[in-house]
């Protein structure tokens, strides 16, 4: 029976769906969405936090900033709570509703950026103020999920070596690519194991963390408009480029199952589908995606049908209710 006392001390670690019945493909989906910050960033949160206090960078005077288009913004609340730090998140207009009412539950301070930088995008428009935020109080700790190592080093400890002791003859493992913490923490740890995987990054159509043309973007999670510095192509096998509106319809098909998961899941599993279809077909393969989050924060949106035919017009991929 855990008994805990502090929330970040709790997380699932083991609880993987089949989706061989939904999907007709050989994928197990590890779910990360069962902690109290509701994803994998937890994980993330908890090590750059335990880092910078153990380096002395981080005290009870600081306040933490951070860049966050949700789900860390979350963690970083909770863990913030917790410890007796105050903290700012600077999100954008696409981060949900429900996300910042978590923050300010938890007593953070959310400040919703609301003009994309002409060339970076909304990303870009948030680390420029986060800069300056922090140039101008030296209270202001930003944690820097981007270019933090400590990001990655969260999985390459914990996610990587949960996923192969589950799977010891694992041959695939599919990853989104956000900051790409998780996906550097697992490609490095199955690399440097000498694990034969083929570790595949899903990345969004309209991001430009693999090189590709930026473009509009409105699921959270996935995709950057600036490149992390902390990304290593080296270490990726394969890259799948996922356009919204198929994640859309996969988590749909999910939830049609009673499997209510994030956008950022939909993505994950899209590209993962397509991918095995297309070099694995027929074969016997063992594979893994992660799925950051769960659903309900995502009820207004990608769950609403009149916000996905907002968004998406002719190419939704939800019909709107029968009245």
């Amino acid at each position: 029976m855990p008994v805990i006392s502090a929330p970040e001390d709790f997380h699932v670690e083991d609880l993987y769906v089949d989706l061989r019945p939904t999907f007709d493909v050989p994928l197990y989906l590890k779910c990360e969405g069962f902690n109290f910050a509701g994803s994998i960033k937890l994980k993330a949160a908890a090590s750059m936090v335990a880092e910078a206090e153990a380096r002395g960078e981080l005290t009870p005077g600081s306040v933490i900033v951070e860049s966050s288009s949700g789900n860390l913004g979350v963690a970083l609340s909770m863990i913030a709570a917790t410890r007796g730090y105050r903290f700012l998140c600077v999100t954008d207009t696409r981060c949900n509703l429900v996300t910042r009412q978590l923050m300010e539950a938890m007593g953070a301070q959310v400040h919703v950026v609301t003009e994309p930088h002409p060339g970076t995008g909304f990303l870009g428009a948030r680390l420029d103020l986060v800069r300056e935020l922090c140039a101008s109080d030296s209270r202001y700790f930003w944690m820097n999920q981007h270019a933090n190592p400590y990001n990655w080093m969260a999985h390459y400890r914990t996610t990587a070596p949960s996923i192969a002791k589950a799977f010891p003859e694992l041959d695939v493992l599919f990853v989104g690519a956000g900051t790409t913490g998780t996906l550097m923490g697992c490609a490095r740890y199955f690399k440097e194991e000498g694990l034969p995987v083929t570790v595949v990054a899903v990345d969004s159509i309209g991001s430009v963390t693999f090189g590709g043309p930026a473009g509009p973007r409105m699921i959270p999670g996935l995709g950057a408009g600036v490149r992390p510095p902390i990304l290593d192509e080296s270490f990726v096998d394969d890259v799948v480029h996922v356009a919204e509106t198929d994640a859309i319809r996969d988590v749909h098909r999910l939830a049609s199952g009673g499997f209510l998961f994030g956008g950022s899941t939909g993505t994950v599993i899209s590209g993962a589908t397509r991918w095995l279809r297309k070099h694995r077909d027929g074969e016997s393969v063992t594979a893994v995606a992660i799925s950051p989050d769960l659903g309900e924060r995502y009820l207004d949106s990608v769950y609403r049908p009149s916000w996905v035919a907002d968004v998406y017009g002719d190419q939704s991929p939800v019909s709107e209710p029968s009245r």
